[in-house]
C-alpha cells in the first residue's frame, strides 16, 4: 500500500522560500510519478508540478513555472518542492500524490488522475 507523507509547510513572509518534502513508501517499482497539488479555501485543488522519479523528468503548471522546483531523491524515496519568491496567493494546503491512471506519467497534472494523497501541509504567506 502506497503511503505519502508531506512536511515542510509553515508561515513565511512574501518573497521568502520554503521546501516541502513528500516521503513515499509502499511502491513496488521505481517507475512512478509524484505530483504536488495545493488547495486554497474555497478553491479547487490545483496541480502544480509532477516528476517521474526514475529519470527525474519534471513538469510544471504555468502558475509556478520559474518559482517552484520539483526534485526527487531516489535513495531517500523523497520528492521535494522548492518554492521561491512566495506570494500571498500561494497560501494553501499543499499535497503530494502519485499517478494512479495508466498512460504517460505526468501527462496531465489533474487531481482525478492521482491518488494515495498525503495529509497535506499548510503553507501561509503573510507579512
Amino acid at each position: 500500500q502506497v503511503q505519502l507523507v508531506e512536511s515542510g509547510g509553515g508561515l513565511v513572509q512574501p518573497g521568502g522560500s520554503l521546501r516541502l518534502s513528500c516521503v513515499a513508501s509502499g511502491f513496488t517499482t521505481d517507475y512512478y510519478a509524484i505530483a504536488w497539488f495545493r488547495q486554497a479555501p474555497g478553491k479547487e485543488r490545483e496541480g502544480l508540478s509532477c516528476i517521474i522519479t526514475r529519470d527525474h523528468t519534471a513538469y510544471y503548471a504555468d502558475s509556478v513555472k520559474g518559482r517552484f522546483t520539483i526534485s526527487s531523491d531516489t535513495a531517500k524515496k523523497t520528492v521535494y518542492l522548492q518554492m521561491n519568491n512566495l506570494k500571498s496567493e500561494d497560501t494553501a494546503v499543499y499535497y503530494c500524490a502519485t499517478q494512479t491512471i495508466s498512460g504517460p506519467l505526468c501527462y496531465q497534472i489533474r487531481s482525478g488522475y492521482f491518488g494515495s494523497w498525503g495529509q497535506g501541509t499548510q503553507v501561509t504567506v503573510s507579512s
